[in-house]
């Protein structure tokens, strides 16, 4: 007979509250939790594993990520959620590229083309959003918090932005998600200002292990996950 575990065994094991599994219940990302005959639920080693996996994709991945992957596999979507998980995989590894090819373009001295677009001192707002691949608003986010500085066409009072500015917008987009502290972006930018390529460097590599821990821990919950698979066939 298959083990069996009380939501007390359940929430121990997994280093949760049980307020925590009713949680991942009600939103249908675990199998049905069955019930004995005098009406108390209890979990099965199926569910251990369901639970392990959630646990683990969610240290890999977004959280509502993680959920749709779990509520598909609940579903009995499995090839659904493993495209889910590929296109995670897909992104991570252009995040990467993406760090990698701004380092390079650190190192340049002259500024004058990017991805085959050409660069000037007079860039609209518009213009550097497309350039960077990031949205205006998070520009205009990153001038409020001080990380950048506009100038103003004096005839129409539009933001202009030079060629150097760019350069700390396109640095700003790739470390975004690896780089987390305003404080710590801003001390990269004056380093960028002042060409202390140690400091960059330094940032930069830290942004590559982080990638690759976050790899790791996506390879762990993917790991995880297939278990499920598993059990279920």
């Amino acid at each position: 007979m298959d083990k069996t575990f009380t939501p007390k065994q359940m929430a121990k094991r997994l280093h949760v509250s049980t307020t925590t599994l009713r949680r991942y219940e009600s939103l249908d990302l675990v199998p049905d939790v069955p019930r004995t005959a005098s009406n108390r639920r209890y979990y099965t080693t199926t569910h251990v594993q369901a639970f392990l996996a959630l646990r683990s994709l969610i240290k890999g991945f977004d959280l509502p990520i993680a959920y749709d992957v779990m509520n598909l596999l609940k579903k009995g979507h499995v090839e659904q959620a493993l495209w889910m998980i590929n296109l995670e995989q897909y992104n991570i590894q252009v995040e990467k590229q993406r760090v990698e090819e701004v380092m390079s373009l650190i190192h340049q001295t002259d500024f004058f083309m990017y991805r085959d677009i050409q660069v000037t001192d007079e860039l609209n707002i518009g213009e550097v959003a497309v350039i960077a691949g990031v949205n205006p608003s998070a520009i205009r986010h990153w001038e409020k918090e001080g990380l950048i500085r506009a100038k103003r066409n004096p005839e129409n009072g539009y933001r202009v932005f030079t060629s150097r500015e760019l350069k700390k917008i396109i640095v700003l987009s790739s470390l975004r998600k690896t780089v987390f502290f305003i404080e710590s972006m801003r001390q990269l930018l004056e380093a960028l200002e002042t060409h202390d390529l140690t400091t960059i460097k330094r940032s930069f590599k830290v942004a590559l292990q982080k990638l690759n821990e976050q790899l790791e821990k996506q390879m762990n919950g993917i790991s995880e996950m297939l278990d499920i698979y598993n059990f279920s066939k």
